[in-house]
């Protein structure tokens, strides 16, 4: 039996004055050696998506981070420099994406910029520089560190009881490797909130009324998902959720069976 294969938007990124559409490896390697499942990248553009078209093909959606923001005009806020980098073909592909995913009883796993999203949109609203926050701890990255001492585990979060992600990891609290200056503000009203850090920051949600598995987390499981337990976990059950969609799928029926 083939692997199920999960769609992941690509973010807009310029390499010698040319424009790619690129996924980052951690995530492409984590669908492959912990979920077990292939993924596509899905080119991101303004306008001109058939998104059924993209969904139909796939059995999963898993939307990753980035080192671009949400476009705040998307959740009714005016945008300022320090909200940057934007990246508005990677909004217009990633919403739409999500929305109907939801719709579609698609499983989904959204991570670090795509919790952000998918509180977009649903209806929810972002926080940026939360670190200026009166009693909220700074998120973002530590200076004079290589990428694993970024991604360091390094935070611990509550995880909910009776949660979906208690069902996964347990409940009570868990350290993970979150890094961020943005965080959900006023949480989409299909989305439970999770967990949570010390500070109270959003660090997990879950659709409320979704069919099927629809988790996003603040942080980075996707960057130790092969040695990290909670976050080798996390992928699997996604994993699992793919594979179970893909198995209900009604087969394709052969060209010649057509003739």
């Amino acid at each position: 039996m083939t692997k199920p294969i999960v769609a992941i938007p690509a973010d807009i990124r310029s390499f010698d004055g040319a424009t790619w559409h690129a996924a980052q490896h951690q995530y492409l390697r984590a669908a492959l050696n912990a979920a077990g499942v292939m993924a596509f990248i899905i080119p991101a553009f303004e306008e001109g998506y058939d998104t059924d078209a993209i969904l139909d093909r796939v059995d999963g959606l898993l939307v990753s981070g980035s080192a671009s923001n949400v476009h705040p005009s998307l959740y009714g806020a005016e945008a300022s420099d320090k909200d940057g980098p934007f990246d508005p073909a990677r909004d217009a592909t990633s919403l739409p994406l999500i929305r109907r995913a939801i719709d579609r009883a698609i499983p989904m796993l959204a991570i670090c910029r795509g919790i952000q999203e998918l509180n977009v949109a649903l209806g929810g609203s972002l926080a940026s520089e939360i670190q200026e926050q009166p009693g909220i701890w700074d998120h973002r990255r530590p200076e004079g560190v290589d990428r694993d001492g970024m991604y360091a585990v390094r935070q611990s979060v509550h995880v909910k009881e009776g949660s979906c992600i208690a069902g996964i990891l347990g409940p009570g609290e868990v350290r993970v490797n979150s890094l961020h200056r943005q965080a959900i503000a006023r949480t989409a009203p299909r989305l439970q909130v999770e967990a949570t850090a010390e500070d109270g920051t959003v660090e997990a949600v879950s659709v409320i009324d979704a069919k099927a598995f629809a988790v996003g987390v603040q942080w980075h499981p996707e960057y130790w998902a092969e040695t990290d337990k909670p976050s080798n976990k996390l992928f699997a059950a996604f994993g699992d959720a793919v594979r179970a969609y893909a198995a209900g799928k009604l087969p394709a029926i052969p060209a010649q069976a057509i003739a």
